[in-house]
């Protein structure tokens, strides 16, 4: 079924200016916001069971925002955008609101939205017709339709039409795309049909993908999230190979976790977002950016050729994700391994028990006719712990039926099958050490994985080398970056290198009944298998291990848990200005501002952010800092204003101390003490910091504001301009440099009939002058510019739809500033001087203050 509408009405419907007035970047987000409430009121009422019969998880407003973002060139004339999995329509509204706020936007706009899910499309032709809404507010002639059919088996018709065919819209411009992930039967119709343009694949989601890009049209771009799982692994060649021969990878975008994507759902998988261009010649290079989650705002880029990420020889076509110089190390330091399990004449091989399917074989504790069970909870501290108390079953009756799921009682390497992204380990092995258990044979559990030579035991020397290879930081950190998926497959584990056996009996010969602590066994690695130096800046074991020491310290500290990140701890060590490879006793405490702690993290470790995520350092990591009283601000000029481009921090002199007697015997003593007096830290900086503050007088209660700069003026303009020029006036609106002061009356600007969605834009102060009505919008101009054209403007958006005259007025401390800004100050505005607090000038207009006047027609030209 196909449901199509259209809202290409005559030239006059597009051009009404009250209805190209209202639009907005704050148009654009009501209208993502009420899509969001689409799909979370459909989330809510569609059953988990249809979820996973169709492998369908709605796309959450700010991961449609950022998939929109990765789009290159949205300024043609004609855009015809597909959706082959639409659900609600979040992808298809992102998209739209986009291009509504672009200053060069499409004359016409084709949507194609396949969406098989009754249930949905009710949602989703709602979504459609606030899209078109918006696209008649933007003069963009949207023509979209709804196709309720199987978009694999349209898309095989479109592709390969009969002789009685006549298909249409099967060429796009743009695919935005959030496919099914569900496993696909080997017999199914849909393979069958997926066979038919060329794909062999076992799941859908890289069917979706597949028949998606062939639809594009020549240079059409393709942005899509999906499982990262079809990177690397013989399961997904097929598709690798047929995606990179037609499209040309242009960004990735990976998530730290793979839980916060889709944070509502169960979604297991690791997901990323790929940007592609349909064409054969591949750009030189690809971006790889990665943030926690898709609010994050805070974004690792790293720019690599494309030959890094898609090595030319390589036959089975891997997708190399290295988000950063210090993954590059990583890859570069295994290259020193260059044996395969088939040249070391070992195997891998997943345990052959599976519990369930001999459940009445299974005894809890094992008796003389038993033999021993091993799962994945008998791993501890490098050795298998035999029996253990638990529910789990710990003993295999011995007899005919299971002797072929048994192998020799003799020493393996054991690793567990399943782990997650955010576990500190992803491989995790151990030693079965077969002198510790009286037995003849062994059965392993199927959530294991097991070394053996030719299904006998290793000598247990290598057994240790191996186990201690497998556990190292270097091979948990190469694993991550290529493993995004949650198992650790045998398969995996023979496509990994591996040192000589003379160098893994060379390590085993180190290890005794106790196993190594971590980093013992990175020090033993680094110091019996690899050449670089072990104080080279450059290693990335090095840069591994402190980044883990800070951030077990912000633990250690109690920081909140939205601070425990690789963020925070960075930004604690370039406080600190700590190096890799120096100790933490030699820890200073420089001045250092935002932008300084950046370049910091990227010159020794190997992390370059892209600049405009200054703010949330400060935001989300610094500010938590001066709360918890770790550092200062501006101890060098306290009277200078927090937003002052030449703020500073530096590591407070008590907090100094305790970190420099990290890793020693005084640690525990030290920071059980520093604890204790913590409290007493905050409440002196807290008393220094309000003593400091401004103190102003709203509707009869004192607030203050952070002192210096900008609210010295602004300290003005509420004593002496208002009570000059509008008395009597409301108080609605003061900035603040320090947010957490700012004063906002929402309700008092709401039953005015606006409601503003975010601070970021907002003057300095808003005054509702009741004796004429009008509200006045108030910049304080100390580091930043006056009421501009461009700024005008901004405002006029802002408050688009309030009903009262709106009053523009830009305020100086003297003369002197004035003039400086004089030329740019924008025409039927007033400026006000506090040094001359009774004048005001008018530019270009009548005597005093005067309501300003839109010329609504010259908005349309």
């Amino acid at each position: 079924m196909i449901f199509q509408s259209s809202n290409r009405e005559s030239k006059e419907n597009h051009y009404k200016p009250l209805e190209f007035k209202s639009l907005s970047k704050c148009s654009a987000r009501n209208l993502l916001g009420e899509v969001d409430i689409l799909r979370i009121a459909a989330s809510l009422k569609q059953e988990q069971k249809q979820k996973g019969k169709l492998g369908q998880f709605l796309t959450p407003a700010p991961v449609a925002e950022l998939m929109v973002g990765m789009f290159g060139k949205l300024d043609l004339p004609q855009i015809s955008l597909l959706d082959a999995g639409a659900g609600v329509g979040s992808l298809l509204a992102a998209f739209v609101a986009k291009l509504c706020h672009s200053q060069k936007r499409p004359v016409n706009l084709d949507i194609v939205a396949y969406e098989i899910d009754p249930f949905l499309i009710g949602y989703l032709h709602q979504t459609l017709k606030l899209c078109a809404r918006e696209c008649q507010i933007a003069g963009i002639s949207l023509n979209y339709e709804i196709r309720n059919m199987d978009f694999i088996e349209d898309a095989v018709r479109l592709l390969c039409p009969s002789l009685f065919d006549n298909p249409d819209n099967c060429r796009f411009t743009h695919a935005i795309l959030n496919p099914p992930y569900l496993k696909i039967n080997a017999h199914s119709k849909v393979r069958d049909l997926l066979r038919s343009i060329g794909l062999e694949t076992s799941n859908l989601y890289t069917g979706f993908i597949a028949a998606t890009v062939q639809l594009l049209e020549s240079r059409g771009e393709l942005v899509a999230i999906s499982p990262r799982s079809f990177c690397n692994g013989p399961y997904f060649r097929n598709f690798r190979k047929m995606f990179l021969e037609i499209m040309a990878l242009n960004q990735i975008h990976l998530f730290e976790s793979r839980q916060e994507a889709f944070s509502h759902d169960e979604v297991l998988q690791e997901t990323i977002i790929i940007n592609a261009i349909k064409q054969k010649p591949k750009f030189d290079n690809v971006t790889i950016s990665t943030s926690s989650n898709a609010d994050d705002d805070f974004m690792l880029s790293n720019s690599l050729a494309y030959t890094e990420i898609v090595l030319p020889n390589d036959s089975q076509q891997f997708i190399h994700i290295i988000p950063d110089t210090v993954s590059q190390q990583v890859i570069q330091k295994m290259a020193n391994f260059t044996c395969t399990l088939q040249d070391l004449e070992l195997t891998v091989s997943t345990g052959r028990v599976v519990d369930f399917r001999t459940k009445e074989y299974l005894c809890l504790m094992p008796n003389e006719d038993t033999v021993p069970l091993i799962y994945p909870l008998n791993f501890s501290a490098g050795y298998v712990e035999y029996p253990k108390v638990t529910k789990k079953h710990q003993a295999l009756v011995y007899a005919e039926a299971t002797l072929p799921l048994l192998v020799p009682n003799e020493h393996y390497v054991l690793t567990k099958r399943f782990s997650s992204k955010e576990e500190k380990k992803r491989v995790v092995a151990v030693v079965y050490d077969a002198n510790k258990i009286n037995c003849s044979w062994v059965g392993f559990e199927n959530h294991l994985n097991y070394f053996h030579k030719n299904g006998r035991g290793l000598n247990l020397t290598l057994a240790r080398g191996l186990a201690a290879y497998l556990n190292s930081s270097l091979v948990d950190a190469f694993f991550r970056l290529f493993n995004g998926h949650t198992q650790v497959n045998a398969t995996d584990l023979r496509n990994l290198k591996y040192p000589t056996i003379a160098q893994l009996m060379t390590v085993g010969l180190y290890i005794t009944e106790y196993f190594p602590s971590q980093k013992e066994i990175d020090e033993l690695l680094q110091e019996e298998l690899l050449s670089m130096s072990n104080q080279s800046e450059n290693n990335p074991l090095i840069i591994k291990t402190r980044i883990n020491e800070a951030l077990q310290i912000l633990i250690e500290l109690g920081l909140p848990r939205a601070q425990l990140n690789e963020r925070s701890a960075l930004t604690l060590l370039a406080l600190l200005n700590l190096k890799p490879t120096d100790t933490w006793k030699t820890a200073a405490s420089p001045l250092m501002g935002i932008t300084p702690m950046m370049e910091f993290m990227a010159l020794h470790y190997g992390k370059t952010y892209k600049p405009n995520t200054r703010e949330t350092v400060r935001r989300q990591t610094v500010h938590q800092f001066l709360d918890a009283a770790l550092i200062i601000v501006n101890p060098d000029a306290p009277e200078r204003p927090i937003n002052s481009p030449k703020t500073v921090y530096q590591i407070e002199e008590s907090t100094l101390e305790l970190l420099r007697t990290y890793g020693t015997n005084e640690w525990k003593k030290s920071i059980y003490t520093y604890l204790a007096s913590v409290e007493t830290l905050k409440k002196r900086y807290a008393q220094e910091r309000e003593l400091s503050r401004i103190p102003i007088v709203i509707e009869g209660e004192v607030k203050t504001l952070s002192p210096g700069g900008q609210n010295i003026l602004i300290e003005k303009i509420i004593k002496e301009f208002a009570e000059c020029f509008t008395p009597g006036g409301k108080l609605i609106y003061i900035g603040d440099t320090d947010e957490k002061f700012a004063y906002f009356n929402e309700r008092a600007l709401r039953d005015l009939g606006i409601t503003i969605d975010s601070h970021g834009k907002m003057p300095d102060v808003i005054i509702h002058y009741l004796k004429n009505d009008w509200l006045v919008l108030i910049e304080a101009v100390t580091s930043h510019g006056p009421i501009n054209p461009k700024r005008k403007k901004e405002l006029e958006v802002i408050f688009a739809d309030i009903k009262i005259p709106l009053v523009m007025v830009t305020s100086f401390l003297s003369r002197k500033a004035m003039v400086e800004y004089l030329a740019e100050i924008a025409w039927e505005t007033d400026v006000w001087v506090a040094e001359d607090s009774t004048h005001l000038i008018h530019f270009n207009g009548e005597y005093l203050l005067q309501a300003y006047k839109m010329d609504r027609d010259s908005e349309t030209k």
